[in-house]
Parts: structure tokens; C-alpha cells; sequence
């Protein structure tokens, strides 16, 4: 099989009418440029210079394998340059996870910038819980996932996993505005309650925290839409605890930050440790970069 490298040795050569030249223009010596198409003559059966005493001349066949391999030579050049592109990550594909109100508050502004620098890479973006999109990580159909953790739902993440840190939440407690009712949770146990749905990490980190404090919520309505959460305490309906990506400053909402230790929540990046998809660090640092920065109720990571 013909090697390229013979073949743009041979039109250097022939360009150049010296092997010398050609040695010089490519960066080799002329006694590996005379090896090369020796090697090349040998491959092809074909006699490609006259060689005589004061220089060397291309044949006619030499001529026409440099005119054959020309569209080749370009083909290969153009590869070349969409391997290193594929490899730096300014092109590929990207599939990201991510659990709604990341999906709301940190994904448009790490892909609005991610779209610019980047122009020709696709990212693919689902929604999910984080159950659904661990699952899909351990799949292959995920390489990057947006997950949580509250503070009293710990979870332990599959073996195989690196998980990124972003940032972490207050638990704020809203209530109706004017609706009389305390910001101390203790003072909450008549109260009727909105939360996620059951089984979900926010809804046994309410019952956590309310235990904690001495009692057993009575939830009233279950929504994972922190839209609808919001508007059903709005409506005098009940209160509610929401981590502080889930909280939109309202006149109709009072919200007060929760002081107990573990009331909060952590939002990181999920990905396989074996993944090595190279536009996975250029979105994790978007997504670092997307963490709002200056909000009372939202703490960056270290490093973040």
C-alpha cells in the first residue's frame, strides 16, 4: 500500500528538481528523501527519476503519480486537520444531563458562551431526575450529568463515576406574604405543606428537618415544578422548603434561609471516570463558570 508520506516526499522532489531541496524544505536528510523514493520506485514498479551525474530528473511517470495523488494528498490533509479538531474538542458531540432547575438556572449560561467558542461541537441536552440520569451515564447514552444531593439525602454514586463539585444551596422556607405564619420551622407543625414528589430527596429532607424539629409535616399538595410550589404558597395554600435554585423572589412570598446545620443542597457534575471525551472539560468549566456568583443563597465551590 502506498504511504503518504512517500507520496508528498515525491512531490517535494519533483517541485524542487533536487533532493536536497526537498531534504531541506521537509526537514530530513537527502539520504532519507533518496530511501523514500527508492522505497516508493519499489512499490509502484516504476522508474520515477533519471538519476545522473550533476542532478536527477522526474519521468513522465513521475509526473503523473504527483498529478494522481494530489486529491488523495488533500483528502488525507483535510482528516488530519478534522482528527485535531475531533481531539481538542472544537468539534465532536456532547451529551449532557441535567435535572430541571439546573436545567433553568445553569445550562443556558454555559452553553451560550459554549456555542461561540465552539462553534461546530453538538451538545445534546436531556432532562431527568438524577436516578434516570446515573442510569443513562452508566449506559453510555449520557457523557456528563447534572445531579444533587441534599444535605439529609446523602447519596452514594456508583463506582466508576467522578463527580465535580459546583455549588451549594440554602433550604429557603416560603410562606405567603402577610400570612402570619413564623419563619421558625418549629413553629410550623399546624401548617399545611407543599413539597416534591414522595420518595423524592426533597421530600425526606422535609420530613427530616420537620422531625428534627418535633413533628410530622402534613403535606397538602406534591409538585417536582417549583413553579407550581411557588404559586401554590402564593395562593395561601401552604408552605413549602425549596433549595435556592428553586426560589424566585416574589412580593406575595415571604423566604427565610434555614439555619439548621444540614439544610442545604449540593449540585455537581457527574461523568465516567473512563469518558475521554474531550469536550467534557470544556463543559465542566462552562458550567463552573455558569454558578452564579453574589446570590445570598448560593455558595460556589472551592474553586468554582
Amino acid at each position: 500500500m502506498l504511504k503518504p508520506l512517500h507520496l508528498l516526499t515525491l512531490k517535494a522532489v519533483v517541485r524542487s528538481g533536487s533532493f536536497a531541496v526537498a531534504a531541506r524544505d521537509l526537514g530530513y536528510t537527502s539520504s532519507a528523501i533518496s530511501q523514500q523514493i527508492s522505497a516508493l520506485e519499489k512499490e509502484t514498479g516504476l522508474v520515477l527519476f533519471e538519476r545522473e551525474a550533476h542532478g536527477i530528473h522526474p519521468t513522465a511517470a513521475a509526473h503523473r503519480l504527483v498529478d494522481l495523488s494530489t486529491r488523495a494528498l488533500a483528502a488525507m490533509d483535510d482528516l488530519n486537520y478534522q482528527v485535531q479538531e475531533l481531539a481538542s474538542g472544537a468539534t465532536g458531540r456532547l451529551r449532557l444531563g441535567s435535572f430541571p432547575t439546573a436545567g433553568v438556572r445553569l445550562v443556558p449560561p454555559a452553553l451560550s458562551p459554549l456555542s461561540e467558542t465552539h462553534p461546530r461541537a453538538q451538545i445534546q441536552l436531556e432532562e431527568g431526575e438524577p436516578e434516570e440520569l446515573i442510569a443513562a451515564l452508566g449506559s453510555g447514552d449520557l457523557d456528563i450529568a447534572l445531579v444533587y444531593e441534599y444535605g439529609l439525602s446523602p447519596r452514594q454514586w456508583p463506582d466508576g463515576l467522578t463527580c465535580r463539585h459546583l455549588l451549594r444551596e440554602d433550604l429557603i422556607l416560603l410562606r405567603a406574604h402577610g400570612s402570619g405564619l413564623s419563619a421558625q420551622l418549629a413553629h410550623l407543625s399546624k401548617a399545611r405543606w407543599i413539597t416534591s414528589r414522595e420518595g423524592t430527596a426533597g421530600a425526606r429532607s422535609l420530613t427530616r428537618l420537620c422531625a428534627a424539629a418535633g413533628f410530622d409535616a402534613a403535606v397538602a399538595f406534591r409538585s417536582n415544578n417549583y413553579d407550581v410550589v411557588r404559586e401554590l404558597v402564593s395562593a395561601g395554600l401552604g408552605v413549602a422548603i425549596v433549595p435556592a435554585l428553586g426560589h424566585v423572589p416574589s412580593e406575595a412570598i415571604e423566604a427565610t434561609r434555614l439555619t439548621q446545620r444540614s439544610a442545604h443542597r449540593q449540585v455537581m457534575a457527574l461523568h465516567r471516570s473512563e469518558n475521554s471525551n474531550p469536550l467534557l472539560a470544556t463543559m465542566f468549566d462552562a458550567l463552573r463558570r455558569a454558578v452564579p456568583t453574589g446570590e445570598p443563597h448560593l455558595h460556589p465551590a472551592e474553586g468554582a
